[in-house]
């Protein structure tokens, strides 16, 4: 391996260079200039979007704060009763027995838990969701429990999605749209999403949300931070998984999905960072300015298929292997490069399109990082490259996941002996690297951090969550691809592409 960019000493303070300013690559944007009036909103969207993101964080810790005071259990409401009644027959019982005689059985903490999803409502299905695909961020046996999840979402009653519509805009449906299709194209926990054309004759994709559902999040989040609360005090399982800060996280996500003002910003942002890198293989959807409201987003439609669909339907277009490596460069350059990146990319938002590329959908989440995380990340990412545990866990640790007075050589060695215990190669990286081991790789970190009382940050949460989801990407289109062939090229990439900001990050990297 090239150790040209590898010459980095610890502990050396280093200039951290600013990020982009979206706003300046607005104003150089070709791509927004051909459509003067998204422009215009979208400088309007990108100066409200801090001031929001901070709001919705701090209602989500307060959300996330477990309280029996009586005025928070009103606010529960029916939720809260349920919980409080138990909704599982025996987990009230349960909990009190074992906090006696000792904490819960993994599976008992589970089957309740489960069984409480069950009961709940779309808030509870998107929690199942969202612990269903945390493959290597979650204990295994918490993620396969939910897997039922992910496909469960019942369709609105038929003709709601578009009196939705009317209510909104206060004007019926076929004075905005030539053409309606009433069959939806998804369901899913927050809304639905069905195909429309403009009377221009442009396709959109409109997307309503369920009527009703801010409202129950925020009751049934609270009632969340209750049962993660006396789950904690129930069960080790759950104190190690650190369930109450799982909940924050999972409220600050769900808080900006169910916003879709928020998601039209995430569309400009990622597009802006894509033309700005260069990027001519991935295409975004356009939000319509005037049809974005909270609850209603009208945005253009774009085409393809799911990647896991893409053999099959384009079997002379799609080069897994050239794909594989886009996917790589792409995700990491939007954050590495730009600050910003889709957080969610699991194989029903990335679609390859009949020319081979990429078509990106569903931009509820997405990751943001500050100047002083993007340059942790690149600590970490090139501890990573170099085979570092030590600089990967000094690039976490300046990320705000590790304590700046944890015993660094300790989580090293821990790490080292959950490596050794999966497989010796991931430490001496000797034979092939594959996606597994990627994901081994990963886990391993997190499991160590777990169990040291640590918690990932929303972003580094997000982001390991799209590096695992390379996993997937990889089985299905490029199965027999060697990750370390990877390692040299992709870094000789970015300081060829990025030599001054690396090289401040780095300090005197090349």
């Amino acid at each position: 391996m090239s150790s040209s960019w590898c010459r980095v000493p610890y502990g050396r303070d280093v200039p951290v260079p600013p990020l982009p300013d979206m706003t300046e690559l607005l104003d150089r944007s070709e791509r927004f200039a051909a459509h003067p009036g998204l422009r215009d909103s979208a400088r309007l969207w990108l100066a409200w979007g801090p001031p929001a993101r901070r709001r919705v964080a701090d209602e989500a810790a307060l959300l996330a704060r477990a309280s029996l005071r009586p005025t928070t259990l009103r606010a529960v409401g029916r939720t809260g009763v349920d919980l409080a009644k138990g909704v599982a027959p025996g987990l009230r019982e349960d909990a009190l027995r074992r906090m006696k005689e000792g904490p819960l059985e993994t599976g008992t903490a589970l089957r309740h838990l489960q069984e409480l999803v069950k009961a709940g409502g779309p808030t509870y299905i998107k929690l199942g969701q969202f612990v269903a695909t945390a493959q290597g961020l979650l204990p295994d046996e918490w993620v396969d429990a939910f897997g039922w999840c992910r496909d469960t979402a019942t369709p609105l009653p038929y003709g709601l999605a578009e009196q939705t519509f009317e209510d909104r805009f206060q004007v019926p449906l076929d004075a905005v749209f030539s053409a309606f299709d009433p069959q939806p194209l998804g369901s899913a926990s927050i809304g639905q999403v069905h195909a429309a054309t403009l009377h221009d004759r442009t396709e959109v994709v409109v997307k309503v949300r369920r009527p009703g559902l801010r409202e129950q999040f925020e009751r049934d989040l609270r009632s969340m931070a209750l049962a993660a609360a006396a789950g904690e005090r129930a069960s080790k399982s759950a104190r190690v998984a650190n369930l109450s800060g799982f909940v924050e996280l999972f409220a600050q996500m769900v808080l900006e999905e169910i916003d879709f003002r928020f998601e039209a910003l995430n569309q400009v942002e990622l597009s802006l960072a894509s033309e700005a890198a260069g990027h001519d293989f991935t295409i975004f959807p356009r939000p319509i300015p005037h049809l974005t409201t909270e609850d209603v987003l009208v945005m253009t439609r774009v085409e393809g298929v799911p990647y896991n669909r893409a053999l099959e339907t384009y079997p002379d277009a799609v080069d897994g292997e050239r794909l594989l490596n886009l996917a790589i460069t792409g995700t990491l350059e939007h954050m590495v490069a730009y600050g910003i990146f889709h957080g969610d990319l699991h194989a029903g938002n990335v679609l390859i399109n009949a020319d081979g590329d990429f078509s990106l959908i569903d931009f509820g989440i997405a990751g943001r990082v500050t100047a002083e995380q993007r340059a942790a990340t690149v600590q970490f990412l090139f501890g990573f490259g170099r085979n570092d545990n030590l600089m990967q866990i000094k690039g976490l640790q300046a990320f705000g996941a590790v304590p700046a007075d944890a015993d660094l050589p300790a989580l090293v060695a821990q790490i080292e002996q959950e490596l050794n215990a999966v497989d010796p190669t991931l430490l001496s990286r000797e034979g092939e690297f594959t996606v597994d081991k990627l994901g081994q790789a990963l886990g391993s970190i997190i499991k160590v951090l777990a169990r040291n009382g640590f918690s990932l940050p929303k972003e580094l949460v997000l982001f390991f969550k799209n590096l695992l989801y390379l996993n997937g990407f990889a089985a299905t289109l490029a199965p027999e691809t060697n990750l370390f062939d990877n390692i040299d090229p992709t870094f000789v990439y970015f300081v060829g592409k990025y030599p001054t900001e690396l090289g401040e990050i780095m300090n005197d990297l090349i």
